[in-house]
């Protein structure tokens, strides 16, 4: 993959001459750069407003930015930025945040590192497996360190892709992610920079692509100075559930816009990323002709050749996010698609609450999720009180990705239980099977290969008096929940600043040689062996895939063969007992690839009975078969 040179707009950057600071502070009337030096001593310089064009690479520099260059700075070096005679602030761009996301910043120099993917040849989106991670929680050192020592598992797990949930620093030791505040900054609980970009060189040298999670629709709540530094960032033109929106269509959004594109380029050019995920792009509220993410996409496709990948997290079903900005559309590569998993889980798990209410949890509709990538083309959606989603008819199905387990779904669960914690194995294993012989992108959360009996609870680590409100929130937000809606059953909820619910949250690597664990990740790995193996089982071009249900618990799908030689058919009931119809297996040269009831996947095998004279396959449980059924 080849990266075009860029000079970033925001930050302070290291060059020939010394470092070059850079800070947007647009109602600021003087601004003072505060600098440790390695020996301790601190100087001070005033900054003057910059240039409106950059002089180096042409960009223009929006209104409000300042400028200097000190060419006695170097790297390593810590600062800090006077607005007005007040005290020092971190820099809003800053590369990293040693002491934290209150301390000073540190100025590092991202070409410093030693980089050895360039035969890398970028993450082809219709092989896409994703395997979505936390970093903190994934492997036992918790660090970028760790997750780099665990790639040669996921290579040969079968994955092709892994996603790291947001880095940003945030406030405290822990966090999800989401309560990110200092946006170009790794956090420090993870490592140094150029740990991160270890972690991507040794992913690329792997087989491996790595995509990031970005979040661009709110800060968190402790230490966001960014805000207080450049106050044009957010707006009270809109709301969010976070509060006032990040400022895209108010007066000085084409500031924040650029600060916005500036983050997200510095991932891919100083990281060497292969793509981001777009937390909550719904809640990116702009009024401007052109959409803001769509301005946004277009300038990470154009950072690196092959284009770097863009995804949005959005549960509207938009056809225009991933439609081409030829026929109108913004132009991203994929959306992440909910219904594949609220289908899943309704018919296994009987969810009713929240937003399953808008599901009967049934092979007709996991049918229909399979045939058009998502469910909700218009129909009236009883949870949001108005119709939802357009018809994805020209939509090539790799474009939605879709999950039996992410973060949110586990993790916005009152007490962060899986769904392979809550039913029984067989359906399990059908889900699983379903999942990865789909025609969508299927997405992986972390430990869900094995089965692991960890659960992914929420956890902050916020001062004492935030942390109060932030569990508070979390009771009174599940009150409209039969099971926790009494005041001691909200007792009940983790408590999300204490130690325990992150330690509760982290892999337990050591389960995996253990009977029951180590059979489901035998599947997972036949699974994702035969998916890589079997073009027709990959991401499909198509905008759909023939499927159809058998009765209320079972769905019979085609992957169509891309060589002329065989088709593969997916026969899955999620439920229940029985026979189904299944009118092909009456040829005798159509073949078992795969069977969910095989020892080396079940303890107690029950495996499914074909009757090629009936034509029909007897389930005695859950379980799910991949056939070959050659042409002619």
């Amino acid at each position: 993959m080849t990266r075009s040179p860029r000079d970033p707009i925001f930050g302070a950057v290291p060059q020939g001459g010394g470092v070059r600071f850079r800070l947007w502070a647009p109602e600021a009337a003087r601004v003072q750069l505060h600098r440790r030096t390695a020996a301790g001593a601190v100087c001070v310089h005033d900054v003057p407003p910059a240039p409106a064009i950059d002089d180096r690479g042409g960009d223009p520099i929006p209104d409000g930015v300042w400028e200097t260059v000190v060419t006695e700075a170097t790297a390593g070096e810590r600062y800090a930025y006077a607005i007005d005679g007040r005290e020092p602030r971190p820099d809003p761009a800053a590369r990293f945040q040693p002491d934290g996301v209150h301390g000073w910043s540190e100025v590092v120099d991202a070409r410093g590192f030693v980089w050895s993917d360039a035969a890398w040849p970028g993450l082809d989106p219709r092989r896409a497996v994703i395997y979505e991670l936390h970093v903190g929680a994934f492997s036992p050192e918790g660090t970028f360190a760790g997750a780099t020592a665990k790639l040669p598992y996921l290579r040969g797990l079968g994955v092709t892709a892994i996603e790291l949930m947001p880095v940003a620093d945030f406030a405290g030791r822990r966090n999800w992610g989401y309560d990110g505040v200092a946006l170009f900054a790794p956090s420090r609980a993870y490592g140094r920079p150029d740990d991160l970009r270890r972690l991507v060189n040794a992913a690329h040298d792997a087989g491996l692509a790595v995509i990031l999670d970005v979040v661009y629709n709110h800060l968190g709540p402790e230490g966001a100075y960014l805000p207080e530094v450049s106050p044009a960032f957010l707006t009270g033109r809109h709301t969010t559930p976070w509060g006032r929106a990040v400022n895209l269509d108010d007066s000085g959004s084409d500031a924040s816009r650029a600060f916005l594109t500036d983050n997200a380029l510095h991932w891919i050019d100083e990281y060497h990323l292969d793509g981001l995920r777009l937390d909550a792009t719904h809640s990116l509220i702009d009024a401007r002709d052109r959409h803001f993410v769509a301005e946004l996409a277009e300038a990470v496709h154009r950072a690196a050749d092959p284009p770097p990948l863009v995804y949005a997290e959005d549960h509207r079903n938009l056809a225009c996010l991933v439609e081409s900005p030829q026929r109108g559309g913004w132009g991203l590569d994929g959306v992440w698609a909910d219904d594949f998993h609220h289908v899943v889980r309704t018919m296994v798990a009987g969810d009713r609450h929240g937003y399953y209410v808008d599901y009967e949890g049934n092979a007709t509709e996991l049918a229909l999720t399979l045939r058009n990538g998502w469910l909700f083309t218009g129909q009236p959606s009883r949870h949001e009180g108005a119709p939802r989603g357009t018809d994805p008819a020209g939509v090539p199905m790799h474009k939605a990705v879709v999950c039996v387990q992410n973060h949110d779904q586990v993790g916005n669960r009152a007490l962060g239980d899986r769904l392979h914690h809550t039913i029984d194995a067989a359906s399990w294993r059908a889900a699983v099977a379903v999942l990865l012989t789909a025609p969508m992108t299927p997405l992986l959360f972390m430990g869900q290969e094995w089965a692991t009996s960890a659960p992914f609870q929420f956890f902050t680590d916020f001062e004492p008096g935030l942390g109060r409100q932030v569990v508070e929130g979390r009771r009174r937000e599940f009150r409209a929940f039969p099971d926790f809606a009494s005041e001691e059953a909200a007792r009940r909820l983790p408590d999300p600043q204490a130690d325990a619910s992150f330690a509760a949250s982290r892999l337990r690597w050591d389960e995996q040689g253990e009977p029951d664990h180590e059979r489901v990740l035998a599947l997972h790995r036949a699974l994702l062996e035969l998916r890589s193996r079997c073009r027709n089982l990959q991401g499909s071009a198509a905008c759909q895939c023939a499927a159809e249900p058998l009765n209320a618990d079972a769905v019979l799908f085609h992957r169509e063969s891309l060589d002329g030689e065989a088709d593969l058919l997916v026969v899955a009931r999620l439920r229940g007992a029985g026979p189904v119809r299944v009118s092909c297996v009456r040829n005798e040269r159509v073949l078992t690839l795969l069977d969910t009831e095989d020892a080396a996947f079940a303890a107690d095998p029950l495996a499914p009975e074909i009757d090629r004279v009936a034509g029909a396959i007897a389930f005695h449980r859950p379980g799910a078969l991949v056939l070959s059924a050659p042409r002619g």
